[in-house]
């Protein structure tokens, strides 16, 4: 997808986050545009101008801070930008590739691309029974009613995998997810995610984090899943969970593995789970929209993320800046490689990039029903990626050669259509490129 954390991570509509159609179609007719001519300018408006013209909307209105939405092509060193704004609705300072967003659930196909890494140098396996690595997951119970009661369980009939865990199809809950005991239960034994604020949220209960992620996955463990292993693809903590595995797998703590194995070879300079006293001022304020209006939830100056974290959630806990993501998906894009260098092998991020569900599951009336899930984000088509609750958007489409970012701070995410408007203002302004080539 704090202190309270059921704004968390992403409140998705059930439409695909990502539409297969919307990146996928007329890639061929795409291969031969001049883009390298046509986007040198590091603001590339007139080339998308429906994209602009729904930034501007969204700007002028002061519905949002900012909305500012990146384009990179290929290996090309720098992303261009549509859009921008201010770090705050009260601080006139713009937003630029440096700025700082809570990503939150854009955390995810890290941690997802963290953990096919170790499976592709052997100290995981994709098959594997997570028990193998944290034995207190061996003996799983499962809820009858997955809102019922916390007593009424069957044994699970098979063992969660690290498959199920990268694809969502483990049966654990969430705590933004879950309904009834178990949410209770979440709640009560702090197996929370990403922060949102240092205030009470009205409506929300206070939670108290586990101490470390040992201790959350300890407690974890101790909690019936909500549905029989690969049977439902059903959102979940388990991304967090990995961090845990990440750590006992590699030996290493999981924000150390990031920084070694993903952030410092991609050169992501400004990506953590603790934004820096010093780089504070480049924090953006996040916003809850309340009737259409949007009230700081979250300043960034005094922001909960310039504390440490009970819990490093790697399913939603991060902090970046546009330039850091786009160097993370043109990684992807290089099928692993960067700059010449290899952070991951080809085949890695084949994989973790293609369709890894079980086909024991079922997706329908889910958030990706008729799609695929990779390792920690949708595979649909050529394209993969995810959204984060703060209305971020990011991508990379295989088949085009393009990685796209969208990157905005306002809570929940369902507030305002703008993701499914970029999407859309995408579909516009692909179009006409086309048709301009055709026309030449």
């Amino acid at each position: 997808m704090p202190t309270t954390t059921a704004l968390d991570m992403s409140v998705l509509s059930r439409r695909a986050l990502l539409r297969g159609s919307a990146l996928l179609a007329g890639g061929a007719a795409l291969s031969g545009l001049p883009f390298g001519q046509m986007l040198r300018a590091h603001s590339v408006d007139e080339s998308w101008p429906h994209v602009a013209a729904l930034a501007n909307r969204y700007l002028s209105e002061r519905k949002v801070a900012n909305l500012l939405m990146t384009f990179g092509w290929g290996q090309e060193d720098m992303a261009h930008t549509v859009g921008g704004g201010t770090l705050s609705l009260a601080r006139p300072a713009p937003v630029d590739m440096d700025s700082l967003f809570r990503i939150y659930s854009m955390s995810k196909p890290i941690t997802g691309m963290a953990t096919m890494i170790l499976i592709d140098e052997g100290k995981l396996g994709l098959d594997q029974p997570l028990g193998d690595i944290l034995p207190a997951f061996r003996q799983m119970q499962v809820l009858v009613d997955p809102a019922g009661s916390l007593d009424d369980t069957v044994p699970a009939n098979q063992p969660i995998t690290i498959r199920q865990l990268l694809t969502h199809t483990s049966g654990l809950g969430y705590q933004i997810i879950s309904k009834g005991p178990l949410q209770q239960a979440y709640n009560e034994l702090g197996l929370v995610g990403g922060r949102v604020s240092r205030m009470p949220i009205p409506g929300f209960p206070k939670v108290t984090p586990a101490p470390g992620l040992a201790v959350w996955a300890d407690r974890l463990a101790t909690l019936p899943l909500m549905y029989q292993p690969a049977t439902k693809w059903s959102y979940s903590c388990s991304i967090d969970l990995l961090g845990r595995v990440i750590e006992v797998a590699s030996g290493m703590e999981f924000e150390a593995f990031l920084k070694a194995r993903i952030f410092d070879p991609c050169g992501m300079t400004s990506t953590w789970f603790q934004v820096p006293s010093s780089e504070a001022h480049r924090l953006t304020d996040n916003y809850g929209i309340v009737g259409g209006n949007p009230f700081p939830l979250d300043p960034g100056p005094s922001s909960i993320y310039t504390d440490p974290p009970e819990v490093p959630a790697g399913g939603g806990g991060l902090v970046s800046s546009p330039k850091d993501y786009d160097r993370f998906l043109r990684m992807l894009l290089g099928y692993g490689r960067i700059d010449g260098k290899f952070v991951m092998s080809e085949e890695a991020v084949r994989v973790g990039t293609s369709n890894l569900l079980p086909a024991s599951v079922d997706t329908s009336g889910s958030w990706i029903a008729g799609e695929g899930h990779g390792a920690g984000g949708r595979s649909t088509g050529s394209t993969f990626g995810w959204g984060g609750a703060a209305g971020t958007l990011a991508a990379v489409d295989f088949d085009l050669g393009l990685r796209t970012g969208l990157f905005t701070q306002y809570m929940p995410a369902e507030a305002y259509p703008i993701r499914d408007e970029f999407l859309a203002a995408i579909d516009a302004d692909l179009k006409a490129l086309r048709d301009k080539k055709k026309a030449a």
